[in-house]
């Protein structure tokens, strides 16, 4: 069984909007929407639970409803932080989620992830055991600084993944992660990835995209306003 972890519990400050950033409606659609709407029709997908901004979770409910997501089958308030929001929902699975089964840690504003990226996070968390979604770093230079006013060394661009959600787990191994991180004072990882560095474990990366883009700021939403016209005209041609 795969079931898919949306995260969904933050604020979106940084949108400057009223509405939280996963919430903002994009072409008469919340970007959540379109974020369920890729588990939804993936055949890899058992079922969904989201980790909700607390006070919204009637409202996404509302949202599933209309517009058809039926493998949505969990809806819980999120915690204080990532880390504590992933696992509440986590915990939450332990009586339905066993030995054999993969929760994909995913964020509510990455709406644009694919059907293949998906597919690959969850071949590549089979074969190793967890499976991030990354791509290669190879844009601008990065340059290591200490006050973010000057710097003196370049960081090599070749050594550097971006990683980015989806990432899968299987669920023994990502509720033993927040179990014993808990145990060792570490409460403020945004992703379990985080965890399983600090615990000593090895991190396998999947198939990535430059496209599946965050949703932080109101530039980014421009941004996926623009890839979705583009992928829309291609698939009409």
């Amino acid at each position: 069984m795969n079931i898919a972890l949306i995260l969904a519990g933050g604020s979106g400050t940084r949108t400057e909007q009223d509405v939280p950033k996963q919430f903002i409606n994009v072409y008469d659609k919340p970007i959540i929407v379109y974020t369920l709407e890729a588990f939804q029709k993936h055949p890899g997908i058992d079922g969904i639970i989201v980790s909700c901004l607390e006070g919204w979770g009637e409202i996404l409910k509302a949202y599933a409803k209309e517009y058809g997501i039926t493998k949505l089958k969990w809806v819980i308030n999120g915690g204080e932080n990532g880390q504590a929001s992933t696992r509440k929902a986590i915990l939450e699975l332990k009586d339905v989620c066993g030995k054999g089964d993969i929760v994909l840690v995913h964020d509510a504003v990455r709406p644009f992830v694919s059907s293949d990226i998906i597919s690959d996070c969850i071949a590549t968390c089979r074969r190793y055991g967890n499976g991030l979604s990354a791509i290669r770093f190879q844009a601008e230079t990065i340059i290591q600084s200490e006050d973010g006013i000057s710097g003196d060394r370049i960081v090599a661009r070749d050594n550097i993944m971006r990683v980015m959600t989806p990432q899968a787990y299987f669920y023994e191994k990502a509720l033993w992660a927040e179990t014993e991180a808990l145990e060792r004072g570490i409460t403020d990882a945004v992703y379990i990835n985080v965890l399983m560095a600090e615990l000593g474990e090895r991190l396998y990366f999947s198939k990535g995209s430059a496209k599946n883009i965050k949703l932080t700021t109101v530039e980014d939403i421009e941004i996926f306003k623009a890839l979705y016209m583009a992928e829309k005209e291609d698939w009409m041609k």
